[in-house]
């Protein structure tokens, strides 16, 4: 394993596949073998079976990075009040390591889970919890692959770092620059979960948007952004006044 990727902190054992069909699973096939606190980074070149929240199918195209890494929030002693905000952290992270490569394009997060560049969907992370509640972060990053090489529905919504910047991007060098963001970020759900939501409501991009949310049960939420809570949690101004989200998928009104 290259020594960058174990210098991060988070990373104990690394495999890297040319092909998989989905990087979460192969870590919860892994997990089961792992003790407690041991941090497994599994990578493919191309996967092609990612899932994103809810119903959605997460397209990674040739070229992309896709990686998944189980994560312990009970070893590093995160309340389990913002142990959700692990995908907005990871979030911020992405952020943090993009946006110098792309400017002065800007840079955002869509809450909960998304990595946007203007309209357009650079990255998506998602957050899968095993019984014994270690998590598996899961991330699918546009890098090398192209807009024009995604399913048609799809391709006016994708950001790539090829389409933006006109060349290409080394993805393992991207991952450890990533991954160095990525545990300050995480780090603050245990100090400072509070500094780490008031950076993430600075990037995201969906602020005074109307948002139309599914909350599960059936439930649909709609309302303006006000803002990112302390515990990593949507505040909506709706009719009714202040709606407090934990967990939604963004749908869209016909």
């Amino acid at each position: 394993m290259p020594p960058p990727f174990r210098s991060s902190g988070l990373v104990d054992d690394f495999e890297l596949y040319d092909t998989l069909g989905s990087t979460n699973d192969r870590v919860r096939e892994a997990a089961a073998d792992l003790p407690a606190g041991r941090g497994l980074l599994v990578v493919a070149r191309e996967q092609t079976a990612g899932r994103g929240r809810g119903a959605n199918r997460w397209w990674t195209g040739p070229g992309s990075l896709a990686f998944s890494l189980l994560f312990d929030p009970e070893s590093r002693r995160i309340d389990k009040r913002h142990r959700a905000m692990s995908a907005l952290a990871t979030s911020v992270a992405i952020v943090e390591t993009t946006s110098p490569l792309v400017q002065p394009r800007p840079v955002g997060i869509h809450w909960p889970n998304d990595v946007y560049i203007g309209e357009a969907k650079l990255a998506g992370i998602l957050v899968e919890v095993l019984p014994d509640g270690r998590q598996i972060i899961g991330v699918g990053v546009n890098v090398n692959n192209t807009a024009a090489s995604a399913p048609a529905e799809l391709a006016p919504h994708v950001a790539t770092l090829f389409d933006l910047t006109g060349r290409e991007h080394d993805p393992l060098e991207l991952l450890e620059l990533l991954l160095k963001h990525m545990e300050p970020a995480l780090t603050l759900l245990t100090i400072s979960p509070e500094r780490l939501a008031l950076h993430a409501d600075a990037l995201c991009l969906q602020r005074d948007r109307r948002m139309t949310l599914d909350v599960g049960q059936g439930r649909i939420v709609e309302g303006i952004y006000s803002r990112i809570a302390d515990d990593g949690a949507l505040v909506l101004d709706t009719p009714t006044g202040p709606e407090t989200i934990y967990s939604g998928v963004s749908v869209k009104r016909r």
